[in-house]
């Protein structure tokens, strides 16, 4: 556990030398990874969304393509398409955007929900189909979405069943002005060239099968239920978490498990991960919709209504 800790904390210092005074973020995104689920990271223009996402793939070692959305991307410039060869005779395949390790997803929301219905087979299965012949993308393979407000000017919602494939959705936020200073400082020699790769495909795969053989006590695996049942029988939710998101937040307890050096989780780490992991599936119903309730106070007051599993310190 301890050469693992050293090796996340290199990666994580590696993405710091284009990021600033996001480690809170890093380490989020990092523990997605390390459980092989999918980012959206939801934020206005300007932040950073971009970089971070590029500078990930890169401390990583794995191969990244990105595809910026806009309204006239197809669903083939995701899965690929078939073409004809004259020479040949036959078709052959042409690969899309998903066959890489680290898909970036540029604005997901500025494009068609076709399009962005393209993405859910390989989120989900990790394969794409192309007429009729299904091909499985590279391993890991790990999509970081960005998105810009519901609002924005060209932006739609993402429909709630690709949202809910999104293991995080996280904001990066503004920096405070201390760390924008710094920015501004270092402008100019802040590249991401100077970034190096601490590992390569197959370590970050070994490191996703050490993440899912943390240990997780069965009151872990209970408060979880319990709190995906609170929030299917909340007057102010629609549509509560599913059985996927309940998965969702066990991968992630282990994750940060994981990302501290410990082979087991702690109520520390389940109270940590619940709103990024979780919050993004919630539908409020009309009545909350109408009293303006904020999905935030709604789920806090869930999860204040739960006590915290009590386990013994190993």
């Amino acid at each position: 556990m301890a050469d693992a800790v050293m090796v996340i904390d290199s990666i994580l210092n590696e993405v710091e030398k284009v990021i600033i005074g996001k480690r809170d973020v890093l380490e989020k995104i990092m523990m997605a990874i390390l459980a092989g689920g999918h980012v959206l990271i939801d934020d206005i223009p300007g932040v950073g969304k971009t970089t971070m996402s590029v500078a990930f793939a890169k401390a990583l070692g794995l191969k990244q393509k990105r595809l910026q959305f806009t309204p006239d991307v197809l669903p083939s410039d995701i899965t690929g398409f078939s073409m004809y060869d004259k020479n040949t005779g036959s078709f052959h395949y042409v690969p899309g955007a998903a066959m890489t390790n680290i898909l970036l997803a540029d604005e997901i929301n500025r494009t068609s929900p076709r399009t962005q219905s393209a993405l859910l087979e390989v989120m989900e299965e990790g394969c794409i189909t192309v007429d009729g012949v299904t091909r499985d993308v590279p391993k890991p393979f790990i999509v970081i979405a960005t998105q810009n407000p519901a609002g924005s000017i060209g932006t739609q919602e993402l429909p709630e069943s690709q949202a809910d494939r999104f293991l995080i959705r996280l904001s990066i936020g503004y920096p405070d002005v201390k760390e924008e200073i710094e920015i501004l400082k270092g402008s100019q020699n802040k590249s991401l060239s100077a970034i190096n790769s601490v590992i390569n495909s197959a370590d970050l795969v070994t490191l996703q099968e050490k993440t899912h053989q943390v240990y997780i006590d069965d009151s872990i695996y209970e408060y979880i239920a319990q709190l995906a049942k609170l929030t299917r029988q909340s007057e102010q939710i629609e549509l509560g978490v599913s059985p996927r998101g309940s998965i969702a937040a066990v991968k992630m307890i282990q994750a940060r498990a994981m990302l501290f050096g410990r082979n087991y989780a702690r109520p520390d780490d389940v109270i940590a991960i619940l709103k990024p992991t979780l919050q993004h599936r919630l539908i409020l119903n009309n009545r909350a919709r109408f009293e303006h309730d904020s999905p935030d106070d709604i789920f806090a007051s869930l999860v204040k209504a739960l006590p915290l599993p009590k386990i013994a310190e190993r």
